[in-house]
């Protein structure tokens, strides 16, 4: 079976952007004031969010056995690549991503898998990462651990964004798909939306990148808004710049650039 049969998205009416996300809530303003509409990528479900599963895209086999702790999360902790912003939105990119990060952080970093939980393409496709994660997902109950930031492996789930978000904004459908991620995530393990973080927040990196990091506030209204409560109250002090001085002097280094070496990712 290719993975275009896999997973073809439903036929739709004549608007190309019907999921929840553009039409409901406070995600519908901020698409149309301030990011760009993606010009590709497929409609995406706010409330299931479709996640293709490691067997679907081809991963590898785990190098150990996978640790599934009994503990649920306590956070969300929001990443990007710091790969090319390309405009191949296809389904095809979004396993080639996948399997290149799983290529680097077994074979460079000598983890036993893919280091974070799941991954959100350009084209808003949403991929597990490490094996079990999705599993752990549906039961609400455990989370699987993982290595995608450091102190934080047994009590948050990590989400890779394809991009490098210095500058940028992510293409709307993105964002959509990334936040109906982590609103599932929230709502099947009973986490507010105030407990969405960026890397940054823990680790020595800039990591989600300038642009996305400051988004974080409206992503958690976003999530707040999908999951019927109130908006989160803004954190006090929040400032990015300052936040970057304060990572460089008194946090932990984070174990890996977020980039893929030249060869494995076109």
């Amino acid at each position: 079976m290719t993975f275009s049969a896999l997973h073809q998205p439903p036929a739709r009416a004549a608007a190309p952007y019907t999921r929840r996300s553009v039409l409901a809530g406070a995600f519908a303003l901020a698409a149309a004031t301030a990011l760009p509409l993606a010009a590709a990528g497929r409609a995406y479900s706010a409330a299931v969010p479709d996640i293709i599963g490691c067997a679907a895209w081809g991963a590898r086999a785990a190098s150990e056995p996978v640790v599934v702790l009994a503990n649920r999360p306590e956070r969300i902790i929001v990443h990007h690549t710091a790969t090319a912003n390309v405009t191949d939105y296809s389904m095809q990119r979004a396993v080639a991503l996948a399997r290149a990060i799983q290529t680097y952080h077994m074979d460079a970093q000598g983890w036993i898998d893919t280091g974070q939980h799941f991954t959100v393409s350009r084209g808003a496709f949403v991929l597990e990462g490490r094996h079990n994660s999705l599993a752990e997902l549906h039961t609400g109950t455990r989370q699987v651990r993982a290595a995608h930031c450091v102190g934080q492996n047994t009590v948050s789930i990590g989400i890779e964004n394809e991009g490098t978000y210095t500058s940028q904004a992510p293409p709307a459908a993105q964002y959509a798909a990334l936040a109906d991620l982590c609103a599932h995530i929230c709502d099947q393990y009973g986490l507010p939306a105030s407990e969405i973080y960026g890397h940054r927040d823990f680790n020595a990196t800039s990591c989600p990148g300038d642009h996305l990091y400051a988004m974080l506030p409206t992503l958690r209204k976003d999530v707040a808004a999908r999951l019927g409560m109130p908006a989160p109250e803004p954190a006090e002090g929040s400032d990015p710049i300052g936040d970057l001085v304060r990572e460089a002097t008194g946090r932990p280094a984070s174990p890996y650039a977020e980039y893929l070496p030249a060869g494995l990712l076109p």
